[in-house]
């Protein structure tokens, strides 16, 4: 609870069965998540297991990709408050209280991994993903006059109730590049948000996104293609 709003904490999981089940855990110590929302994306064998351990509320969505799990994961949210994240270690839960401490005056909060000195060891954030990541965020800067923006592929964020029934019929994608497409609906209704430095850590596992090179680049370029679609009018706001 956040004075007096419910806080929700939602993800989807393909292939972190070996951090759920502590990052479910450290999200409730912090004492201010209500509910975590974990949805089963047609995952590694043995996650739903680990799920049910934890207080938790399993879903499973069997229609495959990012987009997908998200969507769902935030339909099923009950709180005044949702906070998105990946359960794959590479967030800390404890930064859930930077993104309510801004939620005061914000209605969406995007976290950005791209501060150096906030990345740690490990962390699969090389000079590729980030300057990936910062330049195609100072190219919406550009194209639709926001405020600061330097990370556009980053789950870790925070979206008021309020916000979210406004923008919550109008997402297009189904896949890896949901996070801009989100950005992007709240760019484009006049949604007040800022963008906050988050920690970014060593991943559990490896990545089925960013941990090869040849489709990380893809993503990219996808991503920019959307970026002009909604630049140009060629997706509804």
């Amino acid at each position: 609870m956040w004075k007096k709003q419910k806080v929700s904490v939602v993800f989807s999981t393909y292939n972190e069965k070996d951090s759920i089940l502590r990052c479910i855990d450290d999200l409730f110590k912090t004492g201010y998540v209500d509910e975590v929302v974990a949805v089963d994306n047609n995952a590694a064998k043995g996650t739903k297991e680990e799920i049910v351990k934890t207080k938790a509320k399993y879903f499973l969505e069997t229609k495959q990709g990012f987009g997908w799990g998200y969507r769902r994961a935030l339909s099923e949210a009950k709180g005044d408050i949702m906070i998105m994240i990946e359960p794959d270690g590479t967030f800390d839960p404890n930064d859930v209280i930077k993104f309510l401490a801004y939620s005061d005056d914000f209605e969406v909060v995007f976290g950005t991994r791209t501060t150096s000195i906030m990345i740690g060891e490990g962390a699969n954030m090389g000079w590729f993903l980030k300057w990936g990541n910062y330049s195609v965020a100072k190219m919406v800067e550009f194209l639709f006059g926001t405020s600061h923006l330097s990370d556009v592929g980053c789950t870790y964020r925070l979206i008021k109730r309020t916000a979210y029934e406004k923008i919550k019929n109008k997402f297009v994608i189904t896949g890896m590049e949901f996070n801009p497409d989100m950005m992007l609906q709240i760019i484009r209704n006049d949604i007040k948000y800022i963008e906050i430095p988050v920690k970014y850590l060593r991943r559990v596992g490896v990545s089925s996104a960013t941990g090869d090179f040849k489709r990380t680049f893809r993503i990219g370029i996808k991503m920019i293609g959307l970026i002009l679609k909604h630049r140009f009018g060629m997706v509804k706001k």
